[in-house]
């Protein structure tokens, strides 16, 4: 049988969308000059459609790998934490320790400048550390030219490497959406990036047994599960707390798979 596609996957041609959007063009071109704008102009739009979806649908894969579950050993799932460090992250890395659980935890590069000493302390708990872009700019991330988004992305993984000595080995895109010009600041970084199977859109819910709820029916073995710390509701803690009680509950370890 073939070998397993490897967990952590380097983008190998981050440049090949270019070509493929060319070469699509050109046949939506002849289709307009052989049968006219009425079966072109759609497909152009239909085209472009593709683009916009592609760039905001979280976790596409159309412009590069990215990584939506793990093969778990068993009943197994894969806590991420986006956005820290904040004042939330002391005491949710007492939570994760009360409850024997591991996580990666995305961290903001200019967040993490103000705060190196909760940066090393989430490395020496033993969680991982991942890459979450260097200012966040959520309103605007999908829409990044290639300078920006190298900035962005290059910025956060000198940062979070001065501090820890250790490069990250993940990238989270902010908001989940990835356009063209993501993927090759990560095979230069040697960084993956990593989406999510599971969410309880915990940003804007601040009920933690909703949010508890809805993660829960996404569960399987394997789940890369999607969580925030500092979100303006203030209640991340809580929220953490209850998603990591229903997981162990129905018999689900958080670790940090290694590959």
């Amino acid at each position: 049988m073939p070998a397993p596609p490897p967990l952590h996957a380097i983008p190998r041609h981050p440049h090949a969308w270019a070509w493929i959007t060319l070469v699509l063009h050109l046949a939506v071109a002849l289709a307009w000059w052989q049968l006219g704008w009425r079966w072109g102009l759609p497909l152009l739009i239909a085209l472009h459609l593709g683009l916009v979806w592609g760039t905001l649908r979280p976790g596409s894969r159309l412009f590069g790998p990215a990584r939506r579950s793990f093969p778990a050993t068993g009943r197994e799932l894969w806590l991420t934490i986006d956005d820290g460090p904040s004042d939330d992250t002391a005491a949710i890395l007492d939570l994760l320790d009360a409850h024997g659980a591991k996580a990666t935890l995305f961290l903001v590069g200019e967040r993490a400048a103000a705060r190196p000493e909760l940066v090393r302390e989430i490395a020496a708990r033993g969680h991982g550390i991942g890459n979450h872009s260097h200012t966040h700019p959520q309103a605007r991330f999908w829409a990044l030219g290639p300078r920006a988004m190298r900035r962005e992305i290059l910025d956060c993984q000198r940062t979070l490497t001065d501090i820890t000595g250790t490069p990250p080995r993940w990238f989270r895109a902010v908001v989940g959406h990835a356009n063209p010009f993501v993927h090759a600041p990560l095979r230069d970084a040697g960084l993956s990036r990593l989406a999510w199977s599971a969410r309880g859109y915990d940003a804007v819910e601040s009920d933690p047994a909703r949010v508890a709820a809805r993660i829960a029916a996404d569960l399987a073995p394997g789940a890369i599960v999607l969580l925030h710390e500092g979100a303006p509701h203030g209640r991340s803690v809580d929220i953490i707390a209850a998603v990591l009680a229903h997981a162990q509950g129905a018999g689900y370890r958080a670790v940090v798979p290694m590959g």
